[in-house]
């Protein structure tokens, strides 16, 4: 394995470290439910997510557990796949993916061992709040938002490309 694999590999290994440390100091600090407001819009909040984003299928009766830890298996799989596929130009892609593999391997350890995912941000606006959310779902959406640059800019590029042909 060359170190620009590696680097992309550490950095999701950093990505399941601070998640699963920030989800231990969260449920040993706090009791279920409990909130702590740190600013005017975000809470610390212990709460469990046996489904999936925005608590999809999280009253399903358990079958859910298993769906979703067969889909973050799959990913995790076909990430690693891609990116010792990738070129050593193809970083912002390297980046991207990184951050997606390490929020899902995070949230497939707790899924896995716990039966749910922990969350414990909460940012809200008066007394709307959007679903409580962790690290590896912050990894996830960061990473997803770079592959969606990165496929804006590599279709620019390749428009670009073609009109200089």
């Amino acid at each position: 394995m060359s170190w620009n694999l590696g680097r992309w590999y550490l950095l999701a290994g950093l990505v399941i470290l601070i998640d699963q440390l920030t989800k231990y100091w969260v449920s040993t600090v706090f009791s279920y439910h409990e909130t702590l407001e740190v600013l005017p819009f975000l809470n610390l909040i212990l709460v469990h997510n046996p489904g999936a984003a925005f608590s999809f299928l999280s009253e399903a009766g358990g079958w859910q557990r298993w769906f979703f830890a067969l889909i973050g298996v799959v990913v995790t799989v076909v990430i690693v796949v891609w990116l010792s596929r990738l070129s050593t130009r193809q970083s912002l892609l390297a980046l991207a993916l990184s951050l997606v593999l390490g929020g899902a391997i995070g949230n497939l350890w707790d899924r896995i061992l716990l039966g749910y995912v922990v969350d414990f941000v909460d940012i809200y606006y008066r007394h709307y709040h959007w679903p409580a959310f962790n690290v590896a779902d912050t990894a996830i959406t960061l990473g997803a938002l770079l592959l969606i640059l990165e496929s804006l800019l590599a279709s620019k590029k390749k428009k670009l490309d073609c009109d200089h042909d």
